[in-house]
């Protein structure tokens, strides 16, 4: 299965974009892959659903402020619909705002003046920066800030990013200062004008005659920064947390690129995660699972201790509520349990004094399994390795 690519990137829009930057975007491209002007096409088909399924997720606050933060691994199943498994139909008439209907587009004698979509300049937009962090358990149940030290494009000082040494920028005479150029064409759909990015200014519609000579007309130089990113409580391993606006500067004063910090949660040396529940071995002498008593636990916060109640057989499964992890914002509620699995720990060695004890208990009624608690036993042992 092919890799998917970053939603933004499918529609061709920063990150920032505006909702109805984001719809027009959509437009363009469903009308470029649309089924009906690309009959028979099944790469202009999965390129279709591509789009549609990115806008899916994009044109949702909810949805779109959850991808941002963590991107495909954190969706948790709510983003999106799975590209090749949602067919025609469904897209048309979910998106029926977009297309009007399946014949929505009313043939294509008419296409000319859609061209390369509303025009505009470009703007350049800054790469971005992938880091990693190890996180402790107890980090993850809290929350942390963490500061990284990165090197990046920062902004140039000498020309305050505008690439020009003296702040003057000339219109682009190719264009015109519209940061595109247009070409008619005859096709079978009748005469289309297309819309590209004109060469002489790459789309920014303008031309910086006199270059700043430390950046050479960039905008924007190599450095260094010390960067703090929240990271918030719940993350797992494999999220991917965003920091918007915190990456490479854009060239010529444009849109800074972000950060993605890829999480990995180190080992806890007792307890075990298992979504936002944690486990623990409790390993039980026999006198204390024979005659009850009390003893110490684990948790996040610190040592707690639980009653056993005399008797208390090896698979006993005890729940101490919300002593857990949160839910990581936006995907869930409240916290997790910890869950103490018990076993009972039988001495291969005894002294002479221990082994007369236990010889004197062999012969005792209640030292020996009734048929009901056998059968009980070995259904809860099997349980564990299902």
């Amino acid at each position: 299965m092919a890799e998917k690519r970053d939603y933004y990137e499918v529609l061709g829009v920063s990150k920032n974009a505006s909702d109805a930057e984001i719809k027009a975007a959509y437009k363009k491209m469903a009308i470029k892959y649309h089924p009906d002007r690309n009959p028979g096409d099944k790469e202009a088909e999965e390129k279709f659903k591509e789009a549609a399924e990115a806008y899916d997720v994009l044109r949702d606050p909810q949805k779109r402020q959850q991808y941002d933060q963590f991107g495909f691994a954190g969706m948790g199943g709510q983003g999106g619909f799975g590209g090749a498994s949602m067919n025609m139909d469904d897209i048309f008439s979910m998106f029926g705002d977009i297309f009007g209907g399946r014949g929505g587009f009313g043939g294509f004698g008419g296409f000319g003046g859609f061209g390369g979509g509303g025009g505009g300049h470009t703007t350049y937009k800054g790469a971005d920066l992938r880091l990693k962090v190890r996180l402790t358990l107890e980090e993850v149940a809290t929350g942390v800030t963490k500061k990284f030290k990165v090197r990046k494009n920062v902004t140039c000082s000498a020309c305050n990013g505008t690439g020009s040494a003296d702040g003057k920028k000339e219109t682009c005479s190719q264009c015109k200062g519209s940061g595109s150029v247009y070409k008619t064409i005859n096709s079978m759909f009748g005469r289309m004008q297309t819309q590209t990015t004109c060469p002489s200014c790459n789309g920014t519609g303008s031309v910086i005659k006199n270059k700043c000579p430390k950046c050479g007309g960039e905008g924007v130089v190599n450095g260094e920064e010390i960067i703090e990113i929240a990271i918030p409580a719940g993350v797992d391993d494999g999220m991917v947390v965003t920091a918007s606006g915190k990456g490479h500067a854009g060239k010529q004063n444009g849109v800074p690129g972000d950060i993605q910090v890829f999480i990995e949660v180190e080992p806890h040396k007792e307890l075990i995660r298992n979504g936002q529940n944690l486990e623990y071995n409790l390993l039980l002498d026999v006198p204390t699972a024979v005659l009850g008593g009390s003893a110490e636990v684990p948790t996040i916060d610190g040592k707690v201790k639980i009653k056993i109640e005399p008797g208390t057989q090896p698979g006993k499964i005890m729940r101490l509520r919300g002593k857990g992890l949160p839910a990581v914002s936006g995907y869930g509620y409240g916290y997790g349990d910890l869950i103490v699995n018990i076993g009972v720990y039988v001495p291969r060695t005894l002294s002479k004094e221990e082994n007369e004890m236990f010889e004197r208990m062999r012969g005792s009624e209640n030292m020996r399994p009734k048929a009901e608690e056998k059968e009980s036993f070995f259904k809860r042992f099997k349980k564990i390795f299902e």
